[in-house]
């Protein structure tokens, strides 16, 4: 029988290496019998330039997750994976076993048949050497599962880590990376779960290789200064609609990542949640939005330099907020309610109120604990507009 696997490691359990789940009868099933003699590995026939810049797609029931193959650290691993996919493979098995925030674990042909539940994390294996690699069992990194202490065991089955789990580095095979859906993998991670076992079929619907898309310029980074000041934004809230005309002249940098983080959806459900009356009103603050930020958004937030400038702190100014750190600006901003001199030169203005001071007024009027509106003031949809 496969015996139960308890590492600890960072905290919690180390990716059992074809686990039997311990909600398994007292006589578990045992793993496929190797064949009589040595074992037949599989062996790559496909050329390197077959197996570069692909990318595998797991579309599973809780979304999508998006792999970036690693042939150059293992180029069988990548050939396996990739010529198994193409034969479907992994199309309808499920990740059957996760630890919170820690790995999911999936690939097991057996995972198919819920009547096999007590086998799951038996099947798919002794199929692959082991590669070494220099690879680190980063966030994101997806590794072969192995048969515990046979080195030369891995197959179908793997495991994705959703946070670092450096013991295990030189134990398993990385071969992949996730390159979207760590969110997705995230989540999965923190289902319902007894011993590790989900309590509900998570189901990779399919896994299709496709090559990796060519880079694309992040929004609003090759634009001009003029076309940059063409630009408009509508913020929609549950007050009323505001306006913004932006000043790419003053502030280049500040303008460019607001208008990136409004593109890609990242102010989309926080709040204005600091009104200081006779002051300024707050919003853009990431822990005020309803849902996390998703890898792609977040991957645009990131500090900005100040570009303090002559533009005064008046009414409807916009402003960028920050800590003591000149340099600390990221998402938050505010809006100025009356002519505020101390600002001046101290906080990067880059835009200010165009359409909609009536309902700037609205927001600054609502009834307030301290500085914190009683009831929240939803920023549903922020959207860019050309004038």
């Amino acid at each position: 029988m496969i015996p139960l696997i308890i590492l600890l490691l960072v905290g919690m359990q180390a990716p059992a290496r074809s686990q039997r789940p311990p909600a398994a009868p007292a006589q578990p099933a045992k793993p496929a019998p190797a064949a009589p003699g040595a074992p037949t590995f599989f062996t790559s026939k496909l050329p390197l330039s077959e197996l570069q810049n692909k990318q595998a797609v797991l579309d599973t029931t809780y979304g999508t997750i998006v792999l970036d193959l690693l042939p150059e650290a293992s180029p069988n691993h990548v050939a396996f994976f990739i010529t198994r996919a193409r034969e479907r493979a992994f199309d309808g098995t499920t990740f059957h076993r996760v630890i919170q925030n820690g790995i999911i674990q999936g690939g097991d042909p057996l995972s198919r048949d819920p009547a096999q539940a007590a086998k799951y994390g038996t099947g798919g294996l002794r199929q692959l050497r082991f590669e070494p690699n220099g690879e680190k069992h980063t966030r994101g990194a997806v590794s072969a599962v192995l048969v515990p202490g046979e080195r030369d065991s891995a197959g179908t089955q793997f495991f994705i880590c959703v946070s670092n789990q450096a013991s295990l580095d030189g134990q398993y095979t990385v071969f992949a990376r996730v390159a979207e859906g760590m969110a997705v993998a995230q989540k999965i991670s923190t289902v319902a779960a007894t011993g590790g076992v989900p309590a509900e079929r998570i189901v990779i619907r399919t896994v299709s290789i496709r090559e990796k898309p060519a880079p694309v310029p992040e929004p609003f980074s090759t634009e001009s200064v003029s076309e940059l000041g063409r630009s408009r934004v509508l913020v929609e809230t549950s007050l009323g609609n505001l306006t913004l005309e932006l000043f790419p002249d003053k502030a280049p940098n500040h303008v460019r990542q607001f208008l990136r983080l409004a593109s890609v959806g990242a102010y989309d459900g926080t709040a204005f949640h600091r009104v200081v009356r006779g002051f300024v009103v707050q919003g853009g603050y990431m822990p005020t939005r309803t849902t996390p930020l998703d890898e792609r958004q977040q991957g645009f937030v990131r500090k900005l330099m100040p570009e303090f400038n002559d533009t005064p702190h008046e009414l409807g100014t916009l402003s960028m907020a920050r800590g003591d750190d000149p340099g600390s600006a990221d998402t938050s901003f505010f809006l100025v309610l009356d002519r505020s001199t101390s600002l001046d030169g101290k906080y990067t203005a880059f835009g200010k109120v165009v359409g909609g001071l009536d309902v700037l007024e609205k927001i600054a009027g609502v009834t307030l604990d301290g500085e914190t509106p009683r009831t929240r003031v939803e920023v549903t949809r922020v959207t860019v507009t050309k004038n």
